[in-house]
């Protein structure tokens, strides 16, 4: 099971999933909600954050949320599209292999990972658990939302990856503890949780 390639994420690409309204998998609507949701969490645990790193940050649609909701806090995009790269001025890199000397505070990593194989996807787990000393949004279809009927699968790139749910988790669980709703906590956060926060009762 190989990743994506480069080649894959060029203009027909962002064309036919973002900026095309008969086609795109963008809700506003959607989008303003999860931001709203997440930040806000954040500051209810009152995690620090002060540098943001969204990963496969695409059109930059987190960018504006960030702003309006972490006001002060440094966004750093990063995405592995030379297309886009070159069109917005993101930095170029992969999540499975992106580095940097000092951890962020808040990541972010949505729909990137089910376009690697399993080989890279292990290396790009353990590369955010890397990368975050706060918090990691993470959102990626599985086998399990498949199955269950949760996607339109119209909508949804056919070439991705169908990893079961189990395969993240474990990855994941290394470094973070599961908060729900796609929020983990990293074990370096200095942040005290009651039992009954944590899926995992940590």
């Amino acid at each position: 099971m190989q990743s994506a390639s480069d080649e894959w994420f060029d203009e027909a690409y962002y064309q036919r999933y973002y900026f095309n309204k008969k086609t795109s998998v963008v809700d506003p609507a959607h989008t303003e909600r999860l931001g709203a949701f997440v930040c806000s969490y954040l500051q209810y645990l009152r995690v620090p954050v002060a540098r943001v790193l969204d990963m496969g940050c695409g059109i930059g649609l987190w960018r504006d949320m960030v702003a309006r909701h972490l006001p002060g806090a440094q966004y750093q995009g990063v995405e592995y599209s030379a297309y886009l790269c070159q069109r917005f001025g993101w930095q170029r890199g992969s999540v499975v292999d992106y580095p940097s000397a000092t951890p962020y505070d808040f990541v972010i990593c949505q729909g990137v990972l089910p376009y690697l194989g399993v080989q890279d996807l292990r290396r790009a787990l353990a590369n955010l658990g890397r990368l975050c000393q706060g918090a990691l949004y993470l959102e990626a279809v599985t086998l399990e939302d498949y199955e269950r009927g949760t996607i339109d699968e119209d909508l949804t790139d056919a070439r991705q990856h169908r990893h079961r749910a189990a395969l993240y988790r474990q990855g994941l669980a290394r470094h973070f503890t599961d908060m729900g709703g796609g929020l983990w906590l990293s074990h370096r956060a200095q942040v005290p949780l009651f039992a009954l926060e944590a899926r995992d009762g940590a």
